[in-house]
């Protein structure tokens, strides 16, 4: 994916995701890994609870940006 470059040449992606995790949990994960699993699972933790929807996001975006394959 062309988009896993994207993490090493512009950190303030990864900024704005972290800044997105707190606004809205959901697009934070669907930014970082699209309509996969964690997208729909944070979306019930969302639900469930903001809270446990943005540590969810919290980690799902910087498991991502710390691999960055």
């Amino acid at each position: 994916m062309a988009d896993t470059n994207l993490y090493q040449e512009y950190p303030i992606v990864t900024l704005i995701r972290i800044i997105l995790c707190f606004i809205l949990p959901p697009l934070a994960v669907f930014l970082t890994v699209g309509i996969r699993f964690h997208f729909w699972l944070n979306i019930l933790l969302t639900l469930l609870g903001v809270l446990p929807g943005m540590i969810h996001a919290l980690w799902v975006v910087a498991r991502k940006t710390d691999r960055a394959d």
